[in-house]
């Protein structure tokens, strides 16, 4: 669900553990990362629409990927 968010912005998108760094576009990518929900990441975006792709991501992650919780 990310990566496909992140695909739909011109910008690249890139996603930090801390150790590693994935391309926020690839699920290969982010798979390797190995992120457990609770460990904290960092988001960047560079390019056009940055700002715009920052804000879906984040609102995608505040919301669990728009799961109900439980």
């Amino acid at each position: 669900m990310f990566a496909e968010k992140a695909s739909k912005f011109r910008s690249a998108v890139t996603v930090s553990n801390g150790k590693q760094t994935a391309d926020g576009k690839s699920v290969l990518s982010l798979m390797l990362l190995a992120v457990t929900p609770g460990t904290p990441i960092t988001i960047t975006a560079d390019g056009e629409d940055e700002a715009e792709a920052l804000d879906a991501l984040a609102g995608l992650l505040q919301s669990s990927f728009g799961e109900a919780p439980g």
